[in-house]
């Protein structure tokens, strides 16, 4: 069952850390926000592998947008 990745906080995709296809675990690193001058990294929380990837580096993100979708 496909598991949705979204962002927690309105912020600013730093660096996108996957790519489709690739093999995930949880914990692993999907990518890195930046909020406020924090970085905030995203982990994946089940494994699986990158389905799909809806952001790209330096765009901003609301809280709640779909980031990832991994299967």
């Amino acid at each position: 069952m496909p598991a949705e990745v979204r962002a927690e906080i309105v912020a600013s995709v730093w660096k996108v850390c996957v790519e489709v296809g690739e093999a995930v675990q949880p914990g692993d690193v999907l990518a890195i926000l930046e909020s406020m001058k924090m970085e905030i990294p995203v982990h994946a929380e089940t494994a699986g592998t990158v389905r799909t990837l809806s952001v790209g580096e330096g765009e901003s993100v609301s809280e709640g947008q779909l980031l990832f979708v991994l299967g």
